[in-house]
């Protein structure tokens, strides 16, 4: 007797117009650009840290505070996803698709972290 596999499911579309960073509040989108900015920064000083030889513990501190503002940035995006596509999707009586929206939306930071 043969086994069936199981269709994976679909894999959700990342992309959509109506969750473009563009539908971001001006003031979310500087915050985080700002945010990225400040962590460009930083890991540019890592790569001259590592260039001079600091210590270990040194490069592994300012490692550790990169990826914590990126934390911060994530939340921040995740925030703004909310407010800028879930939120409005639900408003407009896609309930289903809203909740589907913040189910990829965290299952995509999840699987990334």
């Amino acid at each position: 007797m043969r086994k069936q596999l199981k269709a994976a499911p679909p894999k959700p579309q990342l992309g959509h117009p109506e969750s473009s960073s563009r539908n971001l509040r001006t003031t979310a989108r500087s915050e985080i650009d700002r945010r990225l900015a400040r962590i460009e920064g930083h890991v540019a000083a890592i790569r001259r840290m590592l260039a001079a030889g600091e210590d270990c513990d040194s490069l592994l501190v300012q490692a550790s505070a990169v990826r914590s503002a990126l934390n911060g940035v994530l939340i921040s995006l995740m925030e703004a996803h909310v407010d800028s596509c879930v939120i409005p999707c639900s408003k407009s009586g896609d309930n289903e698709e809203a909740i589907e929206r913040f189910r990829r939306a965290i299952e995509t930071v999840l699987k990334r972290s």
